[in-house]
């Protein structure tokens, strides 16, 4: 389990495989600034509300000089499913290995219920052009957190 970002850190590079299979890299985003969030599983009522709400506002955010990417220990094929099953327009990427997850500190312990056990941590990192960590939010809500990133970034 690794140490959460700060901002002013260098964001961990990654290159991931998508929705289709074909890699992604933090790269080649070079130049425009970078919205990361992590989420837990495709296709479940949270995240699902989450990627949406991406999707809905990504034509403003992309217009304010934000990429979009959104990273989940699911495999490519489910990826693609979630995407075309919620017409979404972000995005997505599979670390099935969880090794990005743990590098962005978006992987660890969690509770609920009084239970404790290894999970991904609903989280996002905003990386700036430069590739350094501008904002880093962890145990982010689903509901209402993109309207929440927007008004905090001033868009």
């Amino acid at each position: 389990m690794s140490e959460r970002l700060q901002p002013g850190d260098q964001a961990p590079a990654f290159t991931l495989p998508d929705a289709d299979g074909n890699e992604v890299s933090l790269s080649d985003h070079q130049g425009r600034k970078v919205i990361v969030y992590f989420y837990p599983a495709a296709l479940t009522p949270g995240c699902t509300k989450q990627a949406c709400d991406f999707t809905d506002n990504l034509e403003l955010l992309t217009g304010a000089g934000y990429d979009v990417i959104g990273i989940s220990p699911d495999k490519p094929e489910k990826l693609a499913k979630f995407r075309d099953t919620e017409s979404l327009k972000v995005t997505l990427l599979a670390d099935p290995d969880k090794k990005v997850l743990d590098a962005y500190g978006a992987f660890g312990e969690k509770k609920n219920y009084g239970k404790t056990y290894l999970g991904v941590i609903r989280s996002t990192i905003v990386v700036d052009e430069a590739g350094k960590v501008e904002r880093a939010l962890y145990n982010v809500r689903a509901t209402g957190h993109v309207a929440k990133i927007i008004k905090d970034l001033g868009i």
